[in-house]
């Protein structure tokens, strides 16, 4: 899951919220790397400050905690923003489908095999298994 899709279940609810909750339900496996992770800590705790009342470290904990960590890849350009590549590249690594609404990421969808899916389609899938 990109950084907007897992910020907005943390932070708004919504789509993204029903796919964090999936996940805790164990439907599917969350694969991120620390680049990811460090993406995830730095935005929660740039919008925490408006938020005092909730606890997005014990969300971000429950993720690196009982997600799947595989290593950063080195740069390598493919998508439009630069900042997007290490979702392609974690999900190359680890044959995982991207989750995002992002259309950089989903413009890039199909690059080295690796799915780019908007969070209503993808809850969608999972939850018809």
């Amino acid at each position: 899951m990109d950084t907007n899709v897992v910020v907005s279940g943390i932070f708004f609810g919504g789509v993204p919220r029903r796919a964090l909750e999936l996940w805790a339900e164990g439907r599917f496996e969350l694969v991120l790397s620390p680049a990811i992770f460090d993406e995830y800590l730095r935005t929660c705790d740039r919008l925490g400050a408006a938020h005092r009342n909730l606890e997005y470290r014990e969300v971000l904990a429950a993720l690196v905690g009982h997600g799947t960590l595989v290593p950063d890849d080195p740069e390598e350009r493919i998508t439009a923003d630069a900042d997007d590549d290490k979702f392609m590249l974690c999900a190359r690594r680890a044959g995982a489908i991207v989750v995002s609404g992002d259309s950089d990421l989903l413009n890039a969808g199909g690059w080295e095999n690796v799915k780019v899916l908007n969070p209503r389609d993808f809850v969608e899938l999972v939850v018809k298994g």
